[in-house]
């Protein structure tokens, strides 16, 4: 430890008055007794008096490299040698709450602090300010720029710009770094006057004003500039452009001066790359529009001479390429030129006088032309495009529906290939509901599913629909007949539909098979048959009348003579008579009845119920059938039944009669009936049942006499086979003892043979065993004997080394020591205890002398040993001790 550092941490402790003041170091001294401190600096030894008290040290003085700076706050007056100013009490004077920065000294060396002077700062490097950037620096106080030739006032900002080294002062902070933004090709920063100010380029900014910098390099703003964003120049090809709008009055980059909100384009015509001004807005990235060949457009409020022409319209034809005007608007974008076939037109629509040069006529607004291929057409923006006809081919069972817009008159073209002039159109003609779901089924098949008014109608009372009727019904309705086209039916063999025509007021019949052709003012007519069982009216909706032959049933209630009510279920065979179809009055009455089902069921119904009133119940159980003939048919001169019935009105013919079934209505009359047929059925179950047990009796009988003869003939078999069984025991038996003994004696004497060849190979096994075992022990011990003498070897070996190693050492250290001593010191050594004892006696001035109590002999011999005894023992010591360390010494360094 030094001991002037232990010195230093004894007196901070109060341990002594002593201060031992090492070089660069200083004390502050206060003296209690006037209350002034000073300042003492080593090196010296500081002697502290009683009325005094060391307030701070010894600390080290403040050093200062080079490039580095430190900041004391209420420094020391000096006055201009630089000498430091005290006040009549020896006290340092100080400038209070000022701060003194201070640099490296020319001689680089230290100095201490001043009582009541304060390291703000400790030693900082000065700050470097690179290239391209600079220090925002403000002025915290007045002064005088010495560099600048200029006065800074409080509150002033401005650049110290790089490279170069900032050397701080009082008066200035450093607000912060700012560094240059680069401006790259194609790029400009926006910068903003936080004050009025005059830039970089002379020109004055007022505060907030904007502007932008171009120039390519590295830019730094000065102390009142902002750097707002960095803007990239928009690169504008033939295919782009800008649509700017002025944000306030100025002068564009190109020269012109725009008006605040005006808006313009940029097209590669006026640059390559625009960098948006600070008064610019970019309103969008205007893409070109390309025109081909067959392409053309029309612009709504075209731009001329930079004005736009509200109202107007501009026809633009390919091949082209143009950017919209601001303002402007394509009407209904890019369209495709009318490219017409022979069989194409065009319907055109005047909407401004002009005067047709393809037709050489003059055209006045409301006018409608046709204009048919093969040719190009463009539309001039004086005329309008209605729509666009294309000829339709027409087989010969088609149509359609023409009607003239100016007469209003509507007629049917069939079988040509036609197109609509422009005083034509489409007509729809509107069929009811139920007349357009009957066209799409087939009237054959289809015949009894309701329509789809009726399962509607049948769902909102029974709230259920058949599997079949909702599959028609989706079909139906996802086939939509066009409207405009002719209607067509086809009428199915052995049928007739009715057309009747509301203009002429006539109806025609139409046999089949045929196909039928709906004229614009004709309609079918709907037939509703009566169905289901019993009938009903209203069930099957059709627009063919069947003329059969074909059948349908019916249940009606009877009542016998006897008031017996019954229900009968009855199917009747009919045909329409038609003798010639040509007579118009003869195929007239197949539909003079609208329901020829519900009036040909009533009818029937009525003479069988007439009929059945006067029978009794008895007779017409037995005799049904030919009442019910009777009734419905009738009978001719010969009291025969007649074999059809005649409906004059519409020459429908009943054939035949088919009874079903008979069941009574009433419950009484019906269980009645019930219980004479179980009767009946009852006697005859229990006859053949008697007949039935008679005939399994005597089987049985049959059955036991055949298997007692059976048990008979099995038991005498079983008997036979017993006897067989007990011989064979008996053989067992013998055959069994005799293999027990040979079978033990065999097996003792195998099992006496393995025991044996077991011993053997037991035996085989153990010397064999042993034998590896002697063999494992012995070569065990000979490793270990081979290594223990090979470590024994290598042992006294090593022991060897080291004791010729050791001789060999003690000697060199033996010759070595003899050589750094010297042969004279060892002679001087030898020699030291006579010597001493002569010089002692020559120094004490004794020639002889001699000392005793007078009775111990005197030994003269010894005397002057005896004499210089301790002194000269003392000598040898010290020789010897000297002489051990020189050695020591001196094996030391020769390790």
């Amino acid at each position: 430890m030094n001991p002037s550092t232990s010195t230093t941490s004894a007196n901070k402790s109060g341990a002594g008055p002593l201060y031992r003041i090492p070089p660069y170091h200083y004390i502050h001294v206060l003296d209690q007794n006037t209350n002034v401190t000073r300042l003492e600096v080593g090196p010296k030894t500081f002697i502290k008096q009683d009325n005094e008290t060391v307030t701070i040290g010894p600390e080290k003085m403040i050093t200062v490299p080079p490039r580095h700076y430190c900041v004391v706050e209420s420094p020391v007056v000096r006055n201009e040698a630089g000498e430091v100013q005290y006040d009549v009490n020896g006290q340092a004077k100080l400038v209070h709450a000022d701060l003194d920065i201070r640099l490296a000294q020319p001689d680089q060396s230290p100095f201490p602090l001043y009582p009541g002077e304060i390291l703000r700062q400790p030693v900082t490097p000065l700050k470097v300010v690179p290239a391209n950037s600079a220090l925002r620096l403000k002025a915290v106080l007045d002064f005088d720029d010495e560099i600048t030739k200029e006065q800074r006032r409080a509150g002033d900002e401005w650049l110290f710009e790089g490279p170069a080294t900032y050397i701080p002062r009082k008066e200035v902070s450093v607000e912060e770094q700012i560094r240059a933004t680069v401006i790259g090709s194609n790029q400009a920063i926006r910068l903003c006057a936080k004050k009025e100010i005059i830039d970089r380029t002379g020109q004055r900014r007022v505060t907030g004003e904007e502007w932008l910098v171009k120039k390519t390099g590295a830019y730094l703003p000065l102390a009142y500039e902002t750097v707002v964003t960095v803007e990239n120049a928009h690169v504008l090809t033939d295919k782009k452009a800008l649509h700017l709008r002025a944000l306030k009055t100025f002068t564009d980059d190109f020269g012109k001066k725009r008006m605040n909100g005006e808006e313009w384009l940029v097209t590669l015509n006026d640059t390559e790359t625009h960098t948006l001004s600070v008064y610019e807005q970019l309103v969008a990235v205007v893409d070109v529009i390309t025109l081909n060949s067959r392409q053309y457009c029309v612009i709504l409020d075209p731009v001329a001479n930079g004005k736009p022409q509200l109202g107007k319209k501009k026809l633009i034809v390919g091949e082209k390429s143009f950017f919209l005007q601001p303002g402007e608007k394509l009407e209904n974008g890019i369209q495709d030129v009318y490219i017409l076939g022979e069989d194409e037109g065009v319907i055109l629509k005047c909407i401004e006088a002009f005067t047709d040069e393809q037709a050489s006529t003059d055209r006045n607004p409301g006018d409608r032309w046709m204009i048919r291929g093969p040719t190009e057409y463009i539309p001039p923006t004086q005329v309008e495009v209605v729509t666009r006809r294309k000829a339709m081919p027409l087989d010969e069972n088609e149509g359609i529906y023409v009607r003239d817009i100016k007469t209003g008159r509507v007629r049917a073209v069939i079988g040509e290939t036609y197109m609509l002039t422009q005083d034509e159109e489409l007509w729809q003609k509107e069929l009811p509901k139920q007349v357009e779901d009957l066209l799409t089924r087939d009237p054959l098949a289809e015949r009894n599913v309701p329509t789809r008014n009726q399962v509607s109608d049948k769902s909102q009372q029974q709230q259920q629909t058949t599997t079949t009727t909702q599959a028609t019904s989706s079909k139906s309705s996802t086939t939509k007949r066009d409207k405009s086209k002719l209607i067509t039916y086809r009428v199915p063999h052995n049928a007739a539909v009715q057309i009747y025509d509301f203009k002429s007021k006539k109806a025609r019949i139409i046999f089949g098979p045929e196909l039928v052709m709906l004229g614009p003012d004709e309609h079918f007519t709907l037939l509703s048959l009566s169905g289901t069982v019993p009938k009903k009216p209203n069930q099957i909706q059709t627009l063919c009348l069947l003329l059969g032959p074909d059948f349908f049933t019916d249940v009606i209630v009877i009542e016998t003579a006897d008031h017996a009510r019954l229900s009968l279920q009855l199917s009747y065979n009919w045909h329409f008579e038609v003798n010639d179809i040509k007579d118009e009055k003869e195929a007239a009455k197949l539909f003079s009845v609208p329901d020829f089902v519900g009036d040909a069921a009533k009818a029937i119904a009525s003479r069988v119920r007439g009929a059945v009133a006067g029978t009794q119940f008895d007779d017409f159980h037995k005799n049904s059938a030919q009442i019910i003939r009777a009734s419905v048919f009738g009978l001719d001169a010969n009291q025969r039944i007649r074999d059809q019935f005649v409906f004059p009105q519409n020459n429908l013919v009943i054939t035949s009669i088919d009874i079903q079934s008979v069941e009574p209505v009433d419950q009484r009359t019906r269980d009645a009936l019930q219980k004479s047929v179980q009767l009946a059925i009852e006697i005859t179950t229990n006859s053949q049942e008697a007949a039935a047990k008679h005939e399994a009796s005597r089987r049985e009988q049959e059955a036991k006499g055949l298997l007692e003869r059976q048990r008979i003939k099995d038991e005498a078999e079983a008997e036979e086979v017993r006897r067989q069984l007990l011989d064979l025991q008996a053989l067992s038996a013998a055959v069994e003892s005799t293999g027990q003994a040979k079978a033990e004696a065999q097996s003792r004497a195998e099992s006496a043979r393995i025991e044996g060849e077991a011993a053997v190979d037991q035996a085989r096994l153990k010397s064999e065993a042993t034998r590896i075992e002697a063999e494992a022990e012995l070569s065990r011990l000979k490793l270990a004997r081979e290594a223990e003498i090979k470590f024994l070897r290598e042992q006294n070996e090593l022991e060897i080394n080291k004791k010729s190693e050791m001789s060999r050492i003690e000697t060199d250290k033996f010759k070595l020591q003899v050589e750094s001593i010297g042969p004279s010191t060892i002679q001087a050594i030898a020699t030291s205890g006579p010597d001493t004892q002569v010089k002692l006696l020559q120094a004490l001035g004794l020639q002889s002398m001699l000392i005793t109590d007078g009775r111990t002999p005197i030994n003269l011999m010894g005397f002057g040993q005896g004499l210089l005894g301790g002194l000269t023992g003392n000598t040898n010591k010290k020789l010897r001790s000297s002489t051990t360390t020189s050695n020591n010494y001196h094996v030391e360094d020769n390790e």
